[in-house]
């Protein structure tokens, strides 16, 4: 696995710290097992959020060794140029 991105860190701490905050002035929750089932979510929340922030294209090609494929030409064009052969 490859080592987090520091946007991946920054929007991953974010979520987790907004989202309990959030979730404890929502649910106004006293008890430790509510406090611990809701830090529990914020994590798994800011986890999910940090797994799914896109990699940067060179951050990309340094990990697989090429950049994500584009699109092909579409056939009118391939059909259009002349063969050297």
């Amino acid at each position: 696995m490859s080592r987090p991105t520091p946007a991946q860190i920054a929007y991953g701490s974010a979520t987790v710290v907004l989202s309990t905050l959030a979730m404890l002035l929502l649910s106004q929750t006293r008890s430790g097992p509510g406090v611990a089932l809701i830090a529990c979510v914020a994590l798994a929340l800011g986890l999910l959020v940090a797994v799914t922030v896109p990699m940067p294209r060179v951050f990309a090609r340094r990990v697989t060794g090429r950049l994500p494929q584009r699109p092909a030409a579409p056939a009118e064009a391939r059909m259009s140029q002349h063969s050297l052969r």
